[in-house]
């Protein structure tokens, strides 16, 4: 390349294999900046509390309707089926429940003696404790929040 003067400039690239870079990184750093670190990083105390709340609040409300919108229906289909078994629509055999039901113990207690987590399901549970650690007052605020929206 010329430069004014008559001389030469050496011109050095450097190589970046994004395939290493994105390799050691968590997932959300890839998908956001990679200056997107944790919020007490970028936000100042009330900030975080302030998001928190109103994020917490927000998904507590949503599950408290949603909440009482599902144990009406589960509710109301238990009402109806008992309604149809009485009136003889729908004629019930109990032994054939009682079964299941005692199958369905016997499953449940010997899945639950083995109490391994698989090795993904672990790194996600640790991936998730060290984004709480690192964010312990929009935790919080969430915490708060949520319970709040569940009460209103």
């Amino acid at each position: 390349m010329a430069v004014p003067g008559g001389g030469r400039k050496e011109d050095s690239f450097n190589v970046l294999d994004l395939a290493e870079y994105t390799k050691n990184r968590p997932w959300w750093r890839k998908v956001f900046a990679p200056s997107s670190g944790s919020s007490a990083e970028k936000y100042n105390v009330a900030t975080q509390l302030v998001i928190g709340g109103v994020t917490g609040w927000c998904t507590g409300f949503i599950f408290q309707k949603v909440g009482k919108l599902a144990a009406t229906a589960v509710g109301g289909g238990f009402f109806l089926l008992q309604i149809a078994n009485h009136t003889g629509y729908i004629k019930v055999d109990w032994k054939l429940v009682e079964r299941d039901v005692n199958k369905a113990k016997q499953q449940l207690k010997f899945h639950s003696s083995g109490n391994k987590m698989p090795p993904e399901v672990k790194s996600k549970v640790d991936e998730v404790i060290t984004f709480l650690k690192k964010n312990v007052i929009l935790t919080g605020g969430f915490a708060g929040g949520f319970l709040l929206g569940m009460a209103s």
